[in-house]
C-alpha cells in the first residue's frame, strides 16, 4: 500500500512550539522520518510513497524575530535533502480591529495552504499515485476537501494524524482513521544538527530548536 503524506506545516509548527514550551527540543523535526514512523499504524503493507510539506516564508515576523526567514529557508532545504517536497504559500496582511478599544492593527494569516492541500490530494487520487493518504493536520477547514475526495474515490482511505496538543472532532468524524502524535515522537525524529545539502552547502540547527 503506497502512502502519501500531506503535512500542514503551519498547524504542525504550533504543535512543535507548544511541545518546545513544555521542554521538548523538537523544532528541527525530520518530517520525513516522522511520517515513516507512522507507517506501522497503517498496517504491515504500508510503504512510503511521498511526503509534501506545505509552508510559507515568515517574512512578516522578521522585524521582531531577526533571522526567521533564513531559519525557515534552511529548514526547508534540510527537509528537501531528506526527500521532503515543500509547497510554498504566503502570508497575507489583514487589518483587524481590537474588540476592546476599536483600534485598527495589522495581522497576517497564511493563505493558499488549504487550497494547495486539497488540490494535491485530488491530484494524487486522480493520477492513482497512492493507495492511501495521511493528512498531518488538525485544521477543520480541510473537512470539505476530505469529504469530496472520499466521495470521488471511496476506495482510497484518508487518515488524519493530529499533531500533539491539537485535534478536530469534524476531521475525526470524516477521516478513515486518526493517529495522535505525541511529544516523544517529535523528539525521536530530529534532523542531524548539521545537514549537508546536495550542492555541498550546509543547514545548521538553530539555537533553541
Amino acid at each position: 500500500m503506497r502512502v502519501s503524506f500531506l503535512v500542514d506545516g503551519f498547524n504542525l509548527y504550533h504543535s512543535l512550539s507548544r511541545a518546545s514550551d513544555e521542554g521538548v527540543r523538537c523544532k528541527w523535526l525530520d518530517v520525513g522520518a516522522l511520517c515513516r514512523s507512522l507507517l506501522p499504524d497503517l498496517g504491515r503493507a504500508a510503504r512510503l510513497r511521498s511526503v509534501t510539506f506545505f509552508t510559507a516564508s515568515p517574512n512578516h515576523v522578521e522585524v521582531r524575530s531577526p533571522g526567521a526567514v533564513v531559519r525557515h529557508r534552511e529548514y526547508v532545504s534540510a527537509l528537501a535533502a531528506y526527500g521532503v517536497v515543500a509547497e510554498l504559500g504566503r502570508f497575507k496582511a489583514r487589518v483587524r480591529r481590537c474588540s476592546c478599544c476599536g483600534e485598527a492593527f495589522e495581522s497576517h494569516e497564511e493563505k493558499e495552504t488549504d487550497v494547495a492541500i486539497a488540490v494535491r490530494m485530488m491530484s494524487l487520487l486522480w493520477h492513482h499515485d497512492c493507495d492511501a493518504i495521511v493528512l498531518v493536520s488538525a485544521d477543520g477547514d480541510l473537512v470539505p476537501a476530505i469529504r469530496e475526495a472520499r466521495q470521488c474515490f471511496p476506495r482510497v482511505p484518508i487518515y488524519c494524524a493530529f499533531p500533539f496538543g491539537r485535534g478536530s472532532h469534524d476531521l475525526r468524524a470524516i477521516a478513515s482513521g486518526v493517529i495522535r502524535l505525541r511529544r516523544d515522537r517529535y523528539a525521536a525524529h530530529q534532523l542531524p544538527d548539521l545537514v549537508v545539502l546536495p550542492d555541498g552547502s550546509t543547514a545548521r540547527r538553530p539555537p533553541g530548536w
